[in-house]
């Protein structure tokens, strides 16, 4: 996090990349989604010094993940489904195609 971030956004980056590494991103992707998040953030809200147009124009990133998650046309992807199946501890996982994961996992 850049210094002189508030608690607000350095809490937002800690979930952020918690979130990631709980469906299974490693530390330094979870590092990398959550720095991005919070810095598009920072720059919308007017508290960075510079921003993008992207930034500050395109949608906001919680809408954007709202409309990536497990409700979408194709639902979740083959890695979420296997972090939750290595989550739950199913067997047999890492030689299930995506519907069958999805079908052990009860979707």
């Amino acid at each position: 996090m850049p210094s002189g971030s508030s608690p607000k956004r350095e809490r937002q980056y800690e979930h952020i990349k918690e979130s990631v590494e709980e469906r299974g991103g490693s530390t330094e992707r979870a590092k990398e989604i959550a720095a991005r998040t919070v810095n598009k953030e920072r720059a919308r809200s007017g508290e960075s010094r510079t921003a993008s147009r992207v930034s500050t124009e395109d949608m906001s990133s919680s809408r954007r993940g709202g409309q990536r998650s497990h409700s979408g046309a194709a639902g979740p992807t083959y890695d979420q489904l296997y972090a939750e199946a290595q989550r739950r501890d199913i067997k047999g996982r890492s030689s299930m195609r995506k519907d069958e994961l999805a079908r052990a996992l009860g979707r």
